[in-house]
Parts: C-alpha cells; structure tokens; sequence
C-alpha cells in the first residue's frame, strides 16, 4: 500500500503535491518522493522518511515545473530499507519516463527475467515498481516506433502493460515534454480518482481526501482497466484499455486501511465503518448478552466509527479508554518483538477510571498477528476490568495478501488454522467476537451510493483466500513471501498491519 498523486496544471505544482502528500501520508511512513517537469527536464528528490522529514525549503526550491507527481512509500516488495528503492522511479528511453505505483505485480519475477532477455532491458532493483516502469516503456516504445507520441499511442502502450502484467496496480507516470499518464489495473484492486480545481488544475490521487484537502473537485474514480491521458496544454483524454475490466476493490481499503474521510469507487470509508458496527452489534448479542458488557471502548483509530455504532444500537456506553500518542514511531517499524512490546504501551495508555471494575467490550478494525491484540487485553486487565471482551469489525484474517498489503506469511496469523477459540485463548480475551466475511461484504457494499459504477464484488481474499486475478497458487505465495521487504537491521518483525490505525 502506497499513496500516489499527480498534477498537471497552469501554475508551479510542487507545494500542490507536497500538500497532498501529507494528505496521503497514512499510506506510507517508509519513504517520500515528488518528481517534476519544467522543460523537458525532471527534477526528483526522494529519500526515506516522513514527508515533512524528506522535504526541506531547499528540496522544494529544487522542484520547479507545471507537471510533476509523488508517492509515499510502504513497501511490500524488495528492501525496505533501501534509499533506491524509494520513489519515483526513471528511465530515460522513449521520451524519458517517471512513474509512481501503488500495489503489488504477482508476477514481477517472470516479467524481470523477460524484460531482461526479450526486451533488453536492465532491473536494478528488487522493486517491481521498477519492473513495472520498464514495461511501459518498452510498450511505449513498440507504439510509437519513432514517431511523436499521439494519445493513441499511450492508450496502446497501456494495453499492452494489461496483456503482460498480473496483480494490483496504480499508476501515475509522466513522460518528457507531453503529459501525464494514469491507470488502474483491470480488477480496480487500488485506488485512484480524479479531480479539478477551478483554475483548470488536473490532480490523480489515491484518496479523495487529497483532491478535497487542496481545493479540487472530486470529478470521479478512475475505472478498473482505464488510462487518463492528460497532456501538458490541460487536455484529458481517456479510454478503457482492459479486454474485460471488472471492479472488484480491495475490501480491506474500507475496513482499516484509507481515512474515513475518504470515498473510494463510490463508497464512503466512514459509512462503511458505521454499517460494520451495525453487523457486529448483532454478533456480538449472539455471543455475549449485552447485560454483561458495562462499556464499549475502541481501540484507536480506525476502530472508532465500528465501536460508537455498536454501542448505540445495543444502548451500551461509548467511552475512550485508551489515548493515543502521536510522537511515537509506528510499532509495525520496530526492529523485534521485545521492542513491539514496549512500543504498544508507550503508544497507547489507558484511562484507568474507564476500565476500574468493568466488563470492557474493546473493538477493534481487525486483528492480524494477535501479539497487539494480547497485549492491549492484558492492558485493560491491569487497569482493572473485571472482565475484557473482544469484537473484530473484520473476519478472522487467515490468508496473506499478495495485492499490496505486507500481511505475514501464513504461520504468522494468529487465525489461520485455529478456530475462534483457540484465537481468544491467545489473546487472553474472555470472549471473542469476529465479523462474518458475507456480512463484511454486505455492510461495506451497502454504503455505496445510489448513482456510483456497478461493483463485481470485492478482493476479500486475506479473509476468504480468493484471489480475485485467479492466477494465484499456494507456490505463488510461497514465492511472493520470499519477496517481502527485506530482513535487514534487525527487523524481525516486518508486519506493517502490527497495531492497527492506519487511517490515522
């Protein structure tokens, strides 16, 4: 998962992009880039970091141009801890290409071996971003053959990256002197939409929370399979370039990984949530008599809108029980697991009174590895709970996903191939309450808007192992773990799912 936008537009984009960066920053803390054009000419800077880490007074004076894109980085491929890897990415052949990707190309290692003895072309990094970059230009360049580029020719080239590349993918790239190109892949697996400002200001984004944080009008999603063309005089141009495009959205986008404030494919992230809380309420009933739970408290953030709804239609309590501070490093960064465990609890603290001789109903978006989860209970109990129950506005995370998201290799999951108990007696909860997958769906789908693009359904495939490309085998994963961001400096722990809030 990263956060991706581009700009084309009649005034000096670089502090456009940096904005919507910060807007973005939930994406990825791992690494930032901005790229732009002034004459032909780019001007990148990038580095590891925080955006308003990367990027000084003396960086942006360094950014000119009309045209330019950025990416935050989150890495689930290659090295995370490599400066190269960072992006934007570029090539100087045809035209001179930059390129930002957000998701994950299934078959990168194939491709690699090909663009190397068919195309003639050199990866220097584990990166399938950069794998990505080159297949679009080799297409580029079969199109154009020497000859101007016409927007014909870009829509072919996109074609022609659908027919080869397989997975989830994102893109925004910009070529030298004529414009800038944005496509999704044919499942509509990542985001992207589009917006305009008055000035006549173009901008692609992950989330719309960029294009409303800086002044521009939500137009509408970029469609699975479709490439937007705009060029350098503020001419969009678009077509369907997929043989059988299908919308199928990466569910856990809606559960926990966007902002709230976000609407993605039509889909408001925040009415979504509520409508989680509604299906949960009734699971939890089944489990647990709401007579027993004396208060709801959630575990913050993206658990907060799932936990106000449940407890309102159970005429519970809503109470904030732990407070969250925000100068702390991410724990899903920690080198370790000793360090995780110190990291949770200087991260989040409890407010005693609110958990003192209770019985505590915690929710929570999701629980993946279950260490977060174990020690949060074992939090509440010292504060005093009488008793702590547990509810998952998610379905039991038993599958890795290979789409984009660093989830952990299977024996890392703390539901895969356990059952609901035998999850509780790990965390140490005196129950357990998951969501249902069909009800997951449903409540996530029923918060679409009446006049938005029909939905094939969703990539649901961390909570049912249905891989919605269809080209995923068990040896697949097994080779995509292998792939995962790089083990150095310590890092025993790469999970960037550790404690949840993503959408913070």
């Amino acid at each position: 998962m990263c956060g991706i936008v581009g700009v084309v537009s009649s005034a000096p984009v670089n502090q456009l992009i940096y904005d919507a960066l910060l807007l973005l920053q939930h994406r990825g803390q791992d690494a930032a880039g901005i790229v732009t054009q002034l004459d032909r000419k780019f001007y990148m800077h990038k580095a590891k970091g925080m955006v308003r880490d990367v990027f000084r007074t003396r960086n942006m004076r360094a950014l000119p141009g009309l045209c330019g894109l950025g990416q935050v980085r989150y890495p689930t491929a290659g090295n995370a801890f490599s400066e190269e890897e960072a992006q934007p990415f570029y090539v100087n052949a045809p035209f001179g290409l930059v390129l930002v990707h957000n998701g994950n190309l299934t078959n990168a290692h194939a491709l690699k071996a090909e663009l190397f003895s068919t195309d003639h072309r050199h990866i220097n990094t584990e990166s399938d971003s950069e794998v990505l970059l080159n297949v679009l230009a080799h297409e580029l360049e079969k199109t154009t053959r020497g000859l101007p580029l016409a927007s014909r020719d870009v829509f072919a080239a996109v074609q022609g990256v659908h027919r080869r590349v397989r997975g989830s993918y994102a893109v925004i790239a910009m070529v030298a002197g004529h414009g800038l190109l944005a496509f999704r892949d044919p499942f509509g697996i990542r985001p992207m939409c589009i917006g305009q400002s008055q000035d006549g200001t173009w901008m692609l984004a992950s989330e719309s929370v960029a294009l409303e944080g800086t002044s521009h009008h939500y137009v509408r999603d970029v469609q699975p399979g479709e490439a937007i063309y705009i060029d350098l005089d503020g001419q969009l141009h678009a077509q369907q370039c997929a043989d059988a495009p299908q919308l199928s959205p990466c569910i856990f986008e809606y559960v926990y990984l966007a902002r709230p404030d976000s609407t993605m494919d039509g889909i408001s992230v925040y009415q979504a949530r509520l409508n989680l809380g509604e299906t949960l309420a009734k699971r939890v009933i089944s489990t647990v008599p709401p007579n027993e739970i004396d208060v709801v408290i959630p575990i913050p953030e993206s658990s907060r809108p799932s936990a106000a709804q449940l407890a309102q239609l159970l005429g519970l309590p809503y109470r904030e029980g732990f407070v969250k501070n925000r100068y702390v490093g991410r724990t899903f960064i920690m080198p370790g697991q000793s360090v995780r465990k110190k990291s949770v609890r200087q991260k989040l603290n409890v407010i005693a009174s609110e958990f003192k001789g209770r019985n505590v109903l915690l929710v929570d978006d999701s629980i993946v590895r279950g260490t977060t989860s174990r020690e949060i209970v074992q939090m509440a109990r010292d504060a005093g709970a009488r008793k702590v129950y547990m509810a998952s506005a998610a379905p039991p995370v038993r599958y890795p996903n290979v789409y984009g998201i660093d989830m952990p290799t299977p024996e890392e999951l703390v539901a895969h191939n356990r059952t609901a108990e035998q999850v509780r007696e790990l965390i140490g909860c005196d129950a357990l309450i998951y969501q249902d997958v069909d009800a997951m769906k449903q409540a996530v789908l029923s918060a679409l808007a009446p006049n938005a693009p029909r939905l094939q359904g969703f990539d649901a495939s961390c909570f049912d192992g249905v891989y919605v490309t269809g080209d995923i085998s068990p040896q697949d994963i097994e080779r995509l773990n292998a792939q995962r961001v790089g083990q150095e400096e310590g890092a025993e722990d790469n999970s960037r799912l550790a404690l949840p809030n993503a959408s913070e």
